[in-house]
Protein backbone atom coordinates (compact mmCIF):
# COMPACT_ATOMS: atom_id res chain seq x y z
CA UNK A 1 0.00 0.00 0.00
CA UNK A 2 1.28 3.42 -0.68
CA UNK A 3 -0.44 5.75 1.88
CA UNK A 4 -1.96 8.76 0.38
CA UNK A 5 0.03 11.88 0.04
CA UNK A 6 -2.57 14.20 1.36
CA UNK A 7 -2.60 11.87 4.62
CA UNK A 8 0.89 11.84 5.15
CA UNK A 9 1.14 15.30 5.07
CA UNK A 10 -2.01 15.37 7.69
CA UNK A 11 -0.26 13.24 10.52
CA UNK A 12 2.87 14.90 10.14
CA UNK A 13 1.13 17.96 10.84
CA UNK A 14 -0.69 16.88 13.84
CA UNK A 15 2.10 14.36 15.10
CA UNK A 16 5.33 16.14 13.92
CA UNK A 17 7.35 13.50 11.75
CA UNK A 18 8.54 11.01 14.46
CA UNK A 19 5.56 10.12 15.35
CA UNK A 20 3.89 9.67 11.70
CA UNK A 21 6.34 7.66 10.72
CA UNK A 22 5.49 5.34 13.30
CA UNK A 23 1.98 5.22 12.44
CA UNK A 24 2.82 4.68 8.93
CA UNK A 25 4.44 1.65 9.90
CA UNK A 26 2.10 0.15 11.90
CA UNK A 27 0.06 0.64 8.81
CA UNK A 28 2.27 -2.17 7.58
CA UNK A 29 1.47 -4.51 10.67
CA UNK A 30 -0.40 -7.86 10.17
CA UNK A 31 -2.49 -8.30 13.48
CA UNK A 32 -3.15 -11.21 15.43
CA UNK A 33 -6.83 -12.82 15.78
CA UNK A 34 -8.25 -11.67 18.91
CA UNK A 35 -11.72 -12.30 20.64
CA UNK A 36 -13.69 -11.97 23.40
CA UNK A 37 -15.02 -14.19 25.30
CA UNK A 38 -19.03 -13.83 25.62
CA UNK A 39 -19.55 -14.32 29.51
CA UNK A 40 -23.35 -14.54 28.89
CA UNK A 41 -22.81 -18.07 27.56
CA UNK A 42 -19.34 -19.13 28.63
CA UNK A 43 -16.62 -18.70 31.20
CA UNK A 44 -12.61 -17.75 30.26
CA UNK A 45 -11.67 -20.68 31.83
CA UNK A 46 -13.83 -23.16 30.19
CA UNK A 47 -12.83 -21.04 26.26
CA UNK A 48 -9.12 -21.71 27.47
CA UNK A 49 -9.38 -25.54 27.73
CA UNK A 50 -10.95 -25.73 24.80
CA UNK A 51 -8.29 -23.57 22.82
CA UNK A 52 -6.06 -25.97 24.29
CA UNK A 53 -7.35 -28.89 23.94
CA UNK A 54 -7.33 -27.98 20.09
CA UNK A 55 -3.68 -26.40 20.13
CA UNK A 56 -4.39 -23.31 19.81
CA UNK A 57 -1.86 -20.67 21.42
CA UNK A 58 -3.34 -17.58 23.15
CA UNK A 59 -2.19 -15.02 25.74
CA UNK A 60 -4.31 -12.41 27.59
CA UNK A 61 -4.21 -8.70 27.53
CA UNK A 62 -3.51 -6.89 31.40
CA UNK A 63 -6.62 -4.67 31.23
CA UNK A 64 -9.41 -7.53 30.25
CA UNK A 65 -9.00 -11.14 31.62
CA UNK A 66 -11.84 -12.49 28.74
CA UNK A 67 -10.05 -11.04 25.96
CA UNK A 68 -7.36 -13.45 24.30
CA UNK A 69 -4.61 -12.38 20.98
CA UNK A 70 -4.43 -16.01 19.57
CA UNK A 71 -0.92 -17.11 18.54
CA UNK A 72 -1.13 -19.38 15.60
CA UNK A 73 -4.08 -19.75 14.09
CA UNK A 74 -6.40 -17.36 12.07
CA UNK A 75 -10.07 -16.55 11.49
CA UNK A 76 -10.91 -19.45 9.94
CA UNK A 77 -9.79 -21.83 11.76
CA UNK A 78 -11.82 -20.14 15.04
CA UNK A 79 -15.12 -20.20 12.84
CA UNK A 80 -14.62 -24.06 12.77
CA UNK A 81 -15.32 -24.58 16.42
CA UNK A 82 -18.12 -25.00 18.14
CA UNK A 83 -17.39 -22.39 20.97
CA UNK A 84 -17.86 -19.81 17.50
CA UNK A 85 -20.44 -21.21 16.52
CA UNK A 86 -22.03 -21.57 20.06
CA UNK A 87 -21.75 -17.41 20.40
CA UNK A 88 -19.39 -18.61 23.00
CA UNK A 89 -16.60 -15.84 21.62
CA UNK A 90 -16.67 -13.13 19.82
CA UNK A 91 -13.85 -12.41 16.89
CA UNK A 92 -13.07 -8.26 17.49
CA UNK A 93 -10.23 -6.10 17.55
CA UNK A 94 -8.49 -4.95 20.49
CA UNK A 95 -9.11 -1.42 20.00
CA UNK A 96 -12.77 -1.87 19.65
CA UNK A 97 -13.20 -3.82 22.78
CA UNK A 98 -12.11 -0.87 24.72
CA UNK A 99 -15.05 2.01 24.21
CA UNK A 100 -17.98 -0.24 25.73
CA UNK A 101 -15.29 -0.72 28.96
CA UNK A 102 -14.83 2.77 29.14
CA UNK A 103 -18.69 3.62 29.26
CA UNK A 104 -18.62 1.18 31.90
CA UNK A 105 -22.76 -0.29 31.25
CA UNK A 106 -24.65 -0.41 34.70
CA UNK A 107 -27.43 -2.69 35.07
CA UNK A 108 -30.98 -1.30 35.05
CA UNK A 109 -30.24 1.40 32.43
CA UNK A 110 -31.39 2.70 29.05
CA UNK A 111 -28.59 2.16 27.09
CA UNK A 112 -28.01 3.68 23.51
CA UNK A 113 -26.00 2.05 20.87
CA UNK A 114 -26.32 5.04 17.97
CA UNK A 115 -24.12 3.08 15.21
CA UNK A 116 -24.39 -0.81 16.58
CA UNK A 117 -23.96 -2.90 13.48
CA UNK A 118 -22.56 -5.37 13.33
CA UNK A 119 -22.70 -5.59 17.17
CA UNK A 120 -19.57 -6.45 18.59
CA UNK A 121 -20.00 -3.45 21.13
CA UNK A 122 -23.21 -4.03 21.30
CA UNK A 123 -22.97 -7.41 22.63
CA UNK A 124 -20.11 -6.39 24.76
CA UNK A 125 -22.57 -3.77 26.49
CA UNK A 126 -25.28 -6.45 27.53
CA UNK A 127 -22.49 -8.88 28.48
CA UNK A 128 -20.95 -6.01 30.67
CA UNK A 129 -24.05 -5.01 32.28
CA UNK A 130 -25.19 -9.29 32.78
CA UNK A 131 -28.50 -8.95 30.18
CA UNK A 132 -29.67 -6.24 32.99
CA UNK A 133 -29.95 -3.55 31.13
CA UNK A 134 -32.00 -2.13 28.49
CA UNK A 135 -29.94 -1.71 25.35
CA UNK A 136 -31.26 0.41 21.87
CA UNK A 137 -29.34 -0.45 19.45
CA UNK A 138 -29.51 1.57 15.92
CA UNK A 139 -28.56 0.73 12.26
CA UNK A 140 -29.95 2.35 9.39
CA UNK A 141 -28.41 0.14 6.45
CA UNK A 142 -30.67 -2.74 5.68
CA UNK A 143 -27.68 -5.28 5.48
CA UNK A 144 -25.93 -4.32 7.86
CA UNK A 145 -29.08 -3.82 10.61
CA UNK A 146 -29.63 -7.99 9.79
CA UNK A 147 -26.15 -8.68 10.66
CA UNK A 148 -26.54 -6.61 13.66
CA UNK A 149 -29.65 -8.68 14.76
CA UNK A 150 -27.83 -11.89 13.73
CA UNK A 151 -24.94 -11.74 16.07
CA UNK A 152 -27.21 -9.99 18.91
CA UNK A 153 -29.20 -13.43 18.76
CA UNK A 154 -26.07 -15.30 18.29
CA UNK A 155 -24.84 -14.05 21.53
CA UNK A 156 -27.79 -14.30 23.71
CA UNK A 157 -27.85 -11.02 24.15
CA UNK A 158 -31.34 -10.74 25.32
CA UNK A 159 -31.64 -7.06 26.71
CA UNK A 160 -31.32 -5.70 23.15
CA UNK A 161 -34.16 -4.06 21.21
CA UNK A 162 -33.08 -3.30 17.64
CA UNK A 163 -34.17 -0.26 15.59
CA UNK A 164 -33.56 -0.03 11.70
CA UNK A 165 -33.13 3.49 11.97
CA UNK A 166 -30.01 6.63 11.50
CA UNK A 167 -30.25 7.88 14.83
CA UNK A 168 -30.17 10.74 13.95
CA UNK A 169 -33.00 11.11 13.08
CA UNK A 170 -34.37 9.60 16.52
CA UNK A 171 -37.43 11.25 18.20
CA UNK A 172 -35.89 13.84 20.87
CA UNK A 173 -38.66 11.94 23.53
CA UNK A 174 -36.23 9.07 23.92
CA UNK A 175 -33.71 9.79 26.51
CA UNK A 176 -30.75 7.23 28.20
CA UNK A 177 -28.79 6.97 30.76
CA UNK A 178 -25.38 5.61 28.73
CA UNK A 179 -25.09 6.50 24.58
CA UNK A 180 -22.12 4.70 22.74
CA UNK A 181 -21.22 6.65 20.08
CA UNK A 182 -18.66 4.56 17.96
CA UNK A 183 -19.20 6.91 15.00
CA UNK A 184 -18.68 6.69 11.06
CA UNK A 185 -15.40 7.87 10.38
CA UNK A 186 -12.57 7.60 7.81
CA UNK A 187 -10.88 4.66 9.17
CA UNK A 188 -7.69 6.15 9.11
CA UNK A 189 -6.31 4.15 12.40
CA UNK A 190 -7.65 1.07 10.44
CA UNK A 191 -5.61 1.31 7.23
CA UNK A 192 -4.21 -2.04 6.33
CA UNK A 193 -0.74 -1.89 3.61
CA UNK A 194 -2.27 -5.07 1.65
CA UNK A 195 -4.91 -3.45 0.36
CA UNK A 196 -4.44 -2.21 -3.16
CA UNK A 197 -7.61 0.19 -3.02
CA UNK A 198 -7.06 2.36 -0.03
CA UNK A 199 -6.45 5.29 -2.80
CA UNK A 200 -9.35 4.37 -4.18
CA UNK A 201 -12.23 4.96 -0.96
CA UNK A 202 -9.57 7.08 1.35
CA UNK A 203 -10.04 10.15 0.33
CA UNK A 204 -10.79 14.00 1.24
CA UNK A 205 -14.48 13.77 0.77
CA UNK A 206 -14.69 10.56 3.17
CA UNK A 207 -12.96 12.70 5.79
CA UNK A 208 -15.47 16.24 5.52
CA UNK A 209 -18.56 13.67 4.78
CA UNK A 210 -17.36 11.67 8.24
CA UNK A 211 -17.06 14.86 10.18
CA UNK A 212 -20.35 15.73 9.05
CA UNK A 213 -21.75 12.68 10.52
CA UNK A 214 -19.82 13.33 13.85
CA UNK A 215 -21.47 16.51 14.50
CA UNK A 216 -24.82 15.77 13.52
CA UNK A 217 -24.80 12.16 15.68
CA UNK A 218 -22.66 13.69 18.89
CA UNK A 219 -25.15 16.63 18.42
CA UNK A 220 -28.28 14.33 18.83
CA UNK A 221 -26.24 12.14 21.52
CA UNK A 222 -26.04 14.83 23.73
CA UNK A 223 -29.95 15.83 22.82
CA UNK A 224 -30.60 12.68 23.78
CA UNK A 225 -28.34 11.70 27.03
CA UNK A 226 -30.02 12.37 30.36
CA UNK A 227 -28.29 15.65 32.30
CA UNK A 228 -26.13 14.55 34.82
CA UNK A 229 -24.90 11.05 32.41
CA UNK A 230 -22.51 9.99 30.71
CA UNK A 231 -21.44 8.94 27.16
CA UNK A 232 -18.88 7.47 25.23
CA UNK A 233 -17.74 9.06 21.51
CA UNK A 234 -14.93 6.36 19.79
CA UNK A 235 -13.95 6.37 16.37
CA UNK A 236 -11.03 4.32 14.17
CA UNK A 237 -9.70 7.42 12.88
CA UNK A 238 -6.43 9.23 14.56
CA UNK A 239 -7.41 12.41 13.01
CA UNK A 240 -8.06 15.37 14.89
CA UNK A 241 -10.14 16.66 12.81
CA UNK A 242 -12.59 13.76 13.67
CA UNK A 243 -11.67 13.36 17.37
CA UNK A 244 -11.03 16.48 19.21
CA UNK A 245 -12.40 19.02 17.07
CA UNK A 246 -15.72 17.08 16.68
CA UNK A 247 -16.19 16.57 20.40
CA UNK A 248 -14.23 20.26 21.27
CA UNK A 249 -16.90 22.08 19.50
CA UNK A 250 -19.89 20.11 20.56
CA UNK A 251 -18.78 20.93 23.89
CA UNK A 252 -18.03 24.35 23.71
CA UNK A 253 -22.39 24.32 21.87
CA UNK A 254 -23.87 22.35 24.83
CA UNK A 255 -21.81 22.96 27.93
CA UNK A 256 -21.16 19.34 28.23
CA UNK A 257 -17.66 18.32 30.08
CA UNK A 258 -14.76 15.64 29.29
CA UNK A 259 -14.99 12.62 31.89
CA UNK A 260 -11.32 11.65 31.72
CA UNK A 261 -10.40 8.03 31.41
CA UNK A 262 -8.48 6.27 33.39
CA UNK A 263 -5.25 5.67 31.57
CA UNK A 264 -3.85 3.64 34.05
CA UNK A 265 -6.18 0.82 33.61
CA UNK A 266 -5.18 0.33 30.29
CA UNK A 267 -1.26 -0.93 30.41
CA UNK A 268 0.72 -2.23 27.65
CA UNK A 269 -1.78 0.13 24.92
CA UNK A 270 0.48 2.27 23.17
CA UNK A 271 -1.00 5.99 22.82
CA UNK A 272 -0.60 9.27 20.42
CA UNK A 273 -0.68 12.45 22.25
CA UNK A 274 -4.20 13.67 21.94
CA UNK A 275 -5.23 17.41 21.78
CA UNK A 276 -7.94 17.14 24.70
CA UNK A 277 -6.71 15.87 28.06
CA UNK A 278 -8.24 12.69 29.38
CA UNK A 279 -9.26 11.45 26.25
CA UNK A 280 -7.15 8.12 24.29
CA UNK A 281 -6.14 7.68 21.40
CA UNK A 282 -4.23 4.11 20.33
CA UNK A 283 -1.36 4.27 18.14
CA UNK A 284 -1.67 2.06 15.10
CA UNK A 285 0.97 -1.21 15.93
CA UNK A 286 1.60 -5.06 15.78
CA UNK A 287 -1.72 -5.35 18.10
CA UNK A 288 -3.97 -2.26 17.97
CA UNK A 289 -5.61 -0.15 15.16
CA UNK A 290 -6.22 3.27 16.08
CA UNK A 291 -8.48 4.31 17.90
CA UNK A 292 -10.00 7.38 19.50
CA UNK A 293 -12.07 7.49 22.63
CA UNK A 294 -13.56 10.21 24.39
CA UNK A 295 -15.84 10.30 27.76
CA UNK A 296 -18.56 13.38 28.13
CA UNK A 297 -20.83 14.43 30.60
CA UNK A 298 -24.12 16.23 29.95
CA UNK A 299 -23.98 19.17 32.54
CA UNK A 300 -27.99 20.51 31.91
Amino acid sequence: MSVPNFLITMLKEQYGEKIANKIIHGYDMKRPVTLRVNTLKANVEDVKNVLAKESIEFENVEWDNNVLIIKNVREKDLQELNLYKNGEIYLQSLSSILPPIILNPQENTDILDMAAAPGGKTTEIAALSNNNANITACEMNKVRFERLKYNIEKQGAKSVYTMQIDSRNMNDFFSFDQILLDAPCSGSGTLNSDDENVEKYFTTKLIEKSQQTQIQMLRKALKILKPGKEMVYSTCSILSCENEEIVNKILKETGAEIVPIDLDKFINIELLPTKIDGTMCVCPNELYEGFFIAKIKKNK
